[in-house]
């Protein structure tokens, strides 16, 4: 599976984070309902979640006046499964390094440094 950067930097700004926190809790919201539970306006919460929408990570859908959005719950999961494939990468990684500084530490044991 390749990483896709678009996900991953509409998920890597906090506020974003956070609404989508709010709406997996809820269901569903308005930028008007989740401005009233973070520090910013009305106004940056619909363009935080225009990022969302066009990263798919969540749709919209008019109701009466009010544009509602929810989470795409096949993108997220697409995302979930991106992160628990660059965690266990990088715990892979940090495995090797760690195997490289064990081996140089009994070197340097053995050699008596």
């Amino acid at each position: 599976m390749t990483v896709d950067d678009e996900l991953w930097a509409a998920l890597g700004d906090p506020t974003r984070r956070h609404l989508m926190d709010h709406l997996l809790a809820a269901g569903t919201g308005t930028a008007t309902s989740l401005s009233d539970r973070l520090p910013v306006t009305r106004q940056a919460v619909a363009k935080h979640l225009g990022v969302l929408e066009r990263a798919e990570l969540v749709v919209s859908h008019k109701d009466g006046r009010e544009v509602r959005y929810v989470v795409n719950e096949a993108q997220f999961a697409r995302a979930v499964e991106q992160l628990a494939m660059v965690g266990a990468a990088w715990d892979a990684r940090l495995r090797r390094i760690k195997t490289i500084a064990e081996t140089i530490q009994q070197q340097r044991k053995e050699s008596g440094r």
